[in-house]
This record gives structure tokens, C-alpha cells and sequence, in this order.
């Protein structure tokens, strides 16, 4: 599984990747943490000139094409081998970021960006993004306290420095992009306290984590109840006593509970089990 975590400069998606992590961990996911730019040897060297507020007035194009090449090296290297192993991959920011800064906000074409990744990502396309969404104002005024206060380093600041305008910019293009994609996005308030945006985004998580289980087949879904049912094997044991008791067709899409309670004719142990 492949997730993104995207926002504003101050959205506090960092701080979160923490608490999304240590949740994921517990939940017997194997996942990796990375991040954009960075991420591999040659894409924080790149990330070290992209951030540089002394590169000021860099070309939007160079800009571009420089997370570009991170992002090329950090597929091949790192997320494409990782999501082939089995692994979950949680990554501090990707390709949504290069549509609204380099897109929305620097104002290059959207569609030429959009050709750019089709040949670059291929197929690869985050299962679930989280959005931690905010004012512009209220972002940029914890990002500096952040650097002022040397909770981050101020070598990272090119982007703070843009002015208001820039982010509101940013802020409205993943706003329209979670409009156009509400099936990958989940939307999180962030300018509500830490210990709120932590809860909102645990329970954001479970119930995208459910979501994207369920497109993707991994869990099934009740005909009847129209539940989703994670409890795999024991929906694989009903389906094998149905078939061995019963002369009749049963969906395989309905759970225990409901099987034991519309046909108890045919699964008296299952009736007397859920009761």
C-alpha cells in the first residue's frame, strides 16, 4: 500500500507522519517512511538546492525538472522495490506537491506537468493521500515559529519566504485536486490543536485504510448487511460450509452472521454460534 501525506508549509504533516506511523506499525503493517525531495542518496543532494533559500529565483522549469529527477530516482530506488516486497510506503509529500507548487502556484501548465508523470510514475499512484489542510496565514506563521525557535533549520526556508499569494495558490490547487479525487483524498483540519489533529487523523486513516481495502478487493463486502468483513478466514469457512451443506446458491458475498440468520435451515451451527 502506497500513502502520501500533503499540505501547506506549516500543516504539520510531519509531526503526524509520526503518530500515522507508530499506528501502522502496531497494526502489523511493515512500512517505510520517505519523503520528497529526498529520499535517496542523490535525491537529498537535489533537495539540498531546491529548499536553499539562497536559490532564490530559481527558473520554474529548473525547478520542475529538478523534483523530477528526484522523484525518478526515488521510484526506481526506493518506493517500486519497497511496494514490491509486500511493504507499505508512507512518503512526506509526492507528485500532488509538484502539480500545486510547480502548477497551481508557479503557474506552468498543468497538462505538460501531467505528460511528465505519465511518463515517469507509469502506472504508480498513491492508494490513500492525506491532506492537512489550513489558512495560508496560520501555516506560515508555525513555520516560522519552527525556524525561529530551531525546531527546523532555516537552511529550508526557500519556499516560507514565498509570499501569501504563492501559498494560497498552493492551498486552493490541493483543495481542487481532492475535489477531482475524493476516492484517494482524505481531508484533515489541520489548524486545530495537535492532540485533535492526531485523533482526526488516526480515525481519517482507519476509515481510508477500510476504503481502499475494500476497492481493492482485499476485504469483502456483505450482499445483505453490506458490511465490510476483515475477518478473512472465518468468511472462507462459512463459504465452505455453505458449499458442503447446502444444495442451494449462496453469494459468496454474504457474511457469517447473516448467512447463520437468512438460512438456518442450512447452517444450524452457525445460527446457534452467533445466537
Amino acid at each position: 500500500m502506497f500513502i502520501t501525506l500533503e499540505g501547506i508549509e506549516g500543516s504539520g504533516k510531519t509531526t503526524q507522519l509520526k503518530n500515522i506511523t507508530a499506528y501502522l506499525d502496531r497494526n502489523g503493517y511493515d512500512t517505510i517512511v520517505t519523503r520528497e525531495p529526498g529520499g535517496t542518496a542523490i535525491g537529498e543532494k537535489i533537495r539540498a538546492i531546491l529548499l536553499n533559500p539562497a536559490c532564490e529565483g530559481m527558473e520554474p522549469l529548473t525547478e520542475l525538472f529538478l523534483y523530477e529527477a528526484d522523484r525518478v530516482e526515488h521510484i526506481k530506488k526506493k518506493i517500486i522495490p519497497a511496494l514490491a516486497a509486500g511493504k507499505t510506503v508512507l512518503c512526506d509529500r509526492f507528485y500532488d506537491a509538484t502539480v500545486v507548487y510547480q502548477g497551481y502556484a508557479r503557474g506552468l501548465d498543468l497538462e505538460f506537468i501531467q505528460r511528465v508523470h505519465r511518463l515517469i510514475l507509469e502506472d504508480l499512484k498513491p492508494d490513500l493521500t492525506l491532506l492537512f489542510d489550513l489558512k495560508p496565514q496560520i501555516g506560515l506563521s508555525r513555520a516560522w515559529d519552527q525556524i525561529n525557535n530551531g525546531r527546523r533549520t532555516g537552511d529550508e526556508s526557500r519556499f516560507e519566504k514565498e509570499t501569501l499569494a504563492f501559498h494560497e495558490k498552493i492551498r486552493a490547487g490541493y483543495l481542487e485536486i481532492a475535489r477531482l479525487e475524493p476516492e484517494r483524498f482524505h481531508i484533515i483540519d489541520a489548524s486545530r490543536d495537535l492532540p485533535r489533529v492526531k485523533i482526526d487523523t488516526i480515525s481519517g486513516l482507519e476509515q481510508a485504510l477500510q476504503q481502499v481495502k475494500m476497492l481493492s478487493g482485499m476485504f469483502p463486502i456483505c450482499a445483505s448487511c453490506k458490511k465490510i468483513r476483515d475477518d478473512q478466514g472465518y468468511w472462507n469457512q462459512i463459504e465452505a460450509y455453505l458449499r458442503e451443506h447446502s444444495e442451494a446458491e449462496f453469494s459468496h458475498s454474504i457474511c457469517p452472521e447473516c448467512a447463520g440468520k437468512l438460512y438456518p435451515e442450512f447452517c444450524p451451527e452457525i445460527t446457534s454460534s452467533v445466537g
